[in-house]
């Protein structure tokens, strides 16, 4: 009794190379929908830093004017 095992290379790597399309179709519509060049930490956090800051400073301003 013997036992056969295929793999098919060219399968796998199509399903990488559609995964990371998916990955990068995914990011790029979050990005439209936002409107945003910056969506969250992950997508660069130096400018997620100043956007937050900014944003705490609008928001602390906008209470100060009510």
């Amino acid at each position: 009794m013997s036992l056969s095992l295929n793999t098919n290379i060219s399968s796998l790597q199509t399903q990488q190379a559609l995964s990371q399309s998916q990955s990068a179709l995914h990011t790029s519509l979050q990005r439209l929908s936002t409107g945003l060049r910056v969506n969250s930490a992950q997508d660069d956090a130096a400018a997620y830093a100043v956007a937050s800051s900014l944003t705490t400073t609008l928001n602390s301003q906008t209470q100060g004017i009510q």
